[in-house]
């Protein structure tokens, strides 16, 4: 697992510490949730799955990169119209 995770201006971000992990219902993946905040990731390992973990808790306390114009383009989303709000504002997410 991760520890070298940053969050926005290289503030340090906290990584999980009170996680369950265990196997999906699959049985091929491996399931890591954070109690803490909820956040769930998955991977091929365990390894995978906590390092997964890591990144999306990271991304939960907003460190990470806002995508450029042209990754947005590529997804199908007008830039001038990707502005932050809340899910509960959000079209997509009813």
């Amino acid at each position: 697992m991760s520890t070298d995770i940053n969050g926005p201006d290289d503030e340090d971000v906290t990584p999980p510490v009170n996680i369950s992990l265990s196997l999906g219902e699959s049985g091929d993946v491996w399931v890591a949730r954070d109690k803490d905040t909820g956040v769930t990731s998955q991977g091929q390992t365990r390894e995978a799955a906590l390092e997964n973990l890591d990144e999306a808790v990271a991304g939960y306390h907003g460190a990470g990169e806002s995508p450029s114009d042209e990754t947005l383009q590529e997804m199908g989303i007008n830039p001038e119209q990707n502005t932050p709000k809340s899910l509960d504002e959000s079209d997509v997410f009813q």
